[in-house]
């Protein structure tokens, strides 16, 4: 096996996106024909290049992934969109197209969900059974994964600490999923509003969504993997469920992987807007582990509670929430109160001249007009009739193929 590799040495980047027939726009459960197409059979798993393509949970809904470890997020967005346009050829003919944002706007999860039919079903179908996986939070999400690596207990001591107090921010930058079943639902990350609650039958496994204060392999099985195996048992009497599976924090260690993986981010309109965001997170934790804001006792010393606090109200208010916490602040360089979005513009000043210049528009943009989210809403104005909604997410669709970001 391949040894681990050293913080930041690598990166994978996972991007999920839904199918939709072209002329009613619901949601088309037909990635299997995709991927068929593609392949010549069915295969749940298949290699372009440097990109993968795979299935998801729901039959509707298609990852593409770097293929292996990335050296670097530069260029990364063109190999996504080139891959998109290949899929977009393929699915012309089925008259269907690829749509970007965390949810679809007009799906109704209890009548359009049909789960993935072949290889890993099992799990899935389980997965359904203890879950009834038709709700929101299951069937009408897409969200876009980072993985980063550590070599060993003291690497990931540092890297675990500094995603931890990220994450509260994260809706602050990448909120895209403000209207579900055509209403407006008051939040503008709707599904981290679903994420918290969806495996509510068995609590351990998502917790607070914020991980536990956990630094060493030891620790982490002992307070995040063992009640985890514990709860499962009696649902999973034929033992097919991994706990790296099962855990569902807002970012999870794989330790069968040597990596941590962080769940929070709702994907985008395109992968410009994606790996753009991407890259800045990664800056931001480089900077946080080498301790240029804070030291790693401070950022160590945050409760999972006090961080969902924060989470909390930026998954309502994404890039508006108010943060009065100072001392939270601090570990930023910065005093209360704050939004969100002032903190993020003081950190996009920060690590700007690491950042390459590819995704700097992007993120300025973001920063200036609002997350996908703020912009979708001001796009749908008050009229939230079906017509409508679907004529302004036809004008997001565009920006996949455009590989440009959403203007109001």
């Amino acid at each position: 096996m391949k040894k681990p590799y050293h913080l930041f040495d690598v990166y994978g980047i996972e991007l999920e996106y839904m199918l939709v027939n072209k002329d009613t726009f619901k949601v088309a459960p037909q990635v299997d024909k995709l991927l068929t197409k593609k392949a010549g059979k069915l295969q749940a798993d298949i290699e372009n290049g440097d990109i993968a393509w795979s299935n998801e949970l729901v039959a509707h809904v298609i990852e593409l992934k770097t293929n292996g470890p990335a050296k670097s997020t530069n260029g990364l967005a063109a190999k996504f969109h080139a891959n998109i346009l290949e899929i977009d050829a393929l699915l012309k003919p089925l008259n269907l197209q690829l749509l970007g944002s965390a949810s679809h706007p007009l799906m109704n999860p209890n009548t359009d969900t049909q789960l993935w039919k072949h290889s890993y079903s099992e799990v899935y179908a389980l997965y359904n059974t203890i879950f009834n996986c038709k709700g929101h939070g299951w069937s009408n999400v897409q969200s876009t994964h980072i993985n980063l690596p550590f070599y060993n207990d003291k690497e990931f001591e540092k890297l675990h600490a500094a995603i931890r107090i990220i994450l509260p921010l994260l809706p602050g930058l990448c909120a895209s999923s403000p209207i579900l079943e055509g209403k407006i639902t008051g939040f503008k990350d709707t599904r981290l509003e679903f994420y918290k609650t969806n495996q509510k039958e068995i609590p351990e496994l998502t917790g607070l969504v914020i991980p536990e204060r956990v630094f060493s392999k030891l620790d982490y099985y002992a307070t995040i993997f063992e009640p985890i195996k514990n709860a499962i048992r009696p649902y999973d009497k034929n033992k097919i469920l991994d706990q790296h599976f099962l855990n569902s924090r807002g970012a999870i260690a794989r330790f069968d992987r040597n990596a941590i993986e962080i769940r929070l981010v709702d994907i985008q309109e395109s992968p410009k807007a994606d790996i753009a965001i991407c890259a800045l997170i990664i800056e931001v934790l480089k900077a946080l582990v080498k301790k240029e804001f804070s030291s790693l006792k401070d950022q160590k010393s945050w409760t999972k509670e006090d961080l969902f606090l924060i989470l909390n109200d930026a998954i309502k208010h994404a890039e508006n929430s108010k943060i009065e916490n100072e001392a939270y602040l601090n570990l930023f360089g910065l005093k209360a109160p704050a939004t969100i979005n002032n903190v993020w513009k003081h950190l996009y000043q920060t690590v700007k001249p690491k950042l390459h210049a590819t995704h700097h528009d992007a993120i300025e943009l973001i920063l200036a007009e609002g997350t996908l989210a703020t912009r979708l809403l001001k796009a749908v104005g008050n009229d939230t009739t079906e017509k409508h909604i679907i004529t302004v997410y036809r004008n997001l669709q565009k920006c996949l193929i455009t590989n440009t970001l959403f203007k109001p």
